[in-house]
């Protein structure tokens, strides 16, 4: 790969890590996370709320991941040149 290609894989790996944290917040509330106060005694209520936090926060743990990506390959494509 040359030094324009790796950067662009960096940067959309940079893109991708604000994207996960976007997408984290719009699962949350698509998937239910928003409804319902905890403790209320509805189980389907209290099983989707949980669903959408622990499904939010698998997609946000992509950001680090995304971010470290592109700082390496960032790295990579300044020392090729």
């Amino acid at each position: 790969m040359n030094k324009q290609q790796i950067q662009f894989i960096s940067n959309l790996c940079f893109a991708l890590g604000f994207l996960s944290i976007v997408a984290s917040i719009l699962i949350w509330f698509s998937a239910g996370g928003q409804f319902g106060a905890p403790g209320t005694g509805d189980v389907m209520v209290e099983l989707k709320r949980a669903y959408a936090e622990r499904f939010g926060i698998f997609v946000g743990l992509w950001a680090p991941t995304f971010f470290i990506i592109s700082n390496r390959l960032h790295h990579y494509a300044e020392k090729k040149s």
